[in-house]
């Protein structure tokens, strides 16, 4: 296992965010300087060839800052100065699962004291809670425990809209979902269908982590396959359930990995238009088997926590348009610098985050509107609630304060069909 080294310097780090292209470009070699030109002129990452997203995805020094620098315009070209944020909360069901991810700290056995599993009305109770919280989504994942009622996910979303009706209910990743393809013995496609019409809005693109078979092995022998993630992600979309895409980073995967999953989700969206984003996730390391048994280097550096923003930014243009920073696996300042290489968006409030802290993240379990704004306008943007597929937005600001912060529209024809819409203002400032 290859150790991962920074090498952004600090005067890197201080000058990046303050930089244009033109500022930066003397001081990219030749080779990265026209590959991103290339991208920052089409504002395409279909423009560019595998070996010059890997050229990208290697970068180093001056190069990776330029890098930085360019997913920064890209961003303000496609996204524009608004920052992006969603009130919701984290239901996470159950602890209990049989899966044995390695890189997972937060499941336990079915005889551990400090196991849980929630009934169906403390589910509908804390959809309750979040929405006299203000919360307009519940995030909804949980482990996978043996003896799951078959229809206990349908259960779940009936629980939740006979609750809230009107609650954005996005819930169960691949993983969830072919178990409970397994239980019940339905076809996928139907399974979808039925949960869809139980309350299912968005599902989570998670359980993805390495779209690689050879580092699934290795991260957990019992997670569902590539091809399979690939098969519910897509049979989703064609149900009409849109879903994030996400990427683990930082543990025994190397760039070449990060080009090829990023090129996967950009043929996906070509073929079904059904991600509303790209969420990368940072190996929490601290508290995990894969780490403690000495299979995973220790996390990510702060090179590669940049470079992953900036480089998604640059091959998912035109494509995916939204780019999420995560910040519950990420300090404030790696969180707010990640922002300025490439992310739009800081993801939601999540009132009651359990996954990453127990796997040793000390960022919080919750973070609420008046700290993503403070946040936010610490780095000269607009601050903006969303709703969970971006077609509708709050600013708190006048209006006319927020115009020019909005996104460049992307020139007619240098997007793909399906790169939607990215920052619709739906309704007034409150």
């Amino acid at each position: 296992m290859k150790a991962h080294i920074s090498t952004l310097t600090s005067q890197h780090i201080a000058e990046f965010p303050h930089m244009s292209w033109a500022d930066a470009a003397p001081r990219v070699s030749p080779r990265v300087r026209r590959a991103l030109e290339t991208a920052l002129e089409r504002r395409d990452g279909a423009a560019l060839t595998r070996d010059e997203c890997l050229l990208l995805a290697n970068s180093e020094s001056d190069d990776l800052a330029g890098l930085l620098v360019a997913g920064n315009e890209l961003r303000r070209e496609l996204a524009g100065d608004v920052v992006t944020y969603v009130v919701n909360r984290n239901i996470n069901f159950t602890n209990v699962c049989f899966v044995g991810c390695r890189f997972c700290a937060f499941s336990r056995g079915p005889h551990d004291d400090d196991r849980y599993f929630m009934p169906l009305d403390e589910v509908a109770r804390r959809t309750v809670e979040a929405r006299e919280r203000g919360a307009t989504e519940v995030c909804i994942q949980g482990g996978l425990p043996r003896g799951l009622h078959p229809y206990y996910y349908r259960d779940i979303l009936r629980a939740v809209k006979q609750a809230v009706p009107d609650m954005h209910t996005h819930a169960f990743s691949p993983m969830e979902t072919v178990y409970g393809v397994e239980l019940t013995g339905m076809p996928l496609a139907d399974y979808l269908r039925m949960l869809r019409e139980a309350g299912l809005d968005t599902m989570p693109g998670t359980a993805a982590e390495i779209l690689d078979d050879g580092v699934r092995a290795i991260l957990s022998r019992n997670k569902l396959s590539s091809a399979r993630w690939r098969e519910v992600i897509t049979t989703a979309h064609r149900c009409g359930i849109r879903t994030t895409s996400t990427l683990m980073y930082g543990h025994v995967e190397e760039p070449e990995h990060w080009v090829d999953q990023l090129l996967l989700f950009r043929a996906m969206q070509s073929e079904t238009g059904g991600f509303t984003e790209f969420v990368p996730l940072g190996f929490v390391h601290q508290h995990t088997d894969l780490y403690l048994k000495g299979l995973a280097r220790p996390g990510p550096t702060l090179d590669e926590h940049l470079k992953i923003h900036a480089l998604a930014r640059v091959l998912l243009a035109g494509s995916i348009n939204n780019v999420q920073v995560s910040w519950v696996k990420l300090s404030r300042e790696v969180s707010q610098m990640c922002l300025q290489a490439g992310a739009n968006d800081y993801g939601g409030t999540l009132m009651d985050e359990n996954i990453s802290r127990l796997a040793g993240a000390t960022s919080g379990q919750y973070l609420g509107a008046e700290e993503f704004h403070q946040r936010i306008r610490e780095l000269g943007r607009v601050p903006a609630e969303r709703n969970t597929t971006y077609t509708k937005m709050n600013f708190e600001l006048r209006p006319e304060a927020c115009s020019g912060a909005l996104a460049r529209p992307a020139v007619a024809g240098t997007a793909s069909a399906h790169a939607g819409p990215l920052v619709t203002i739906a309704e007034a400032s409150r």
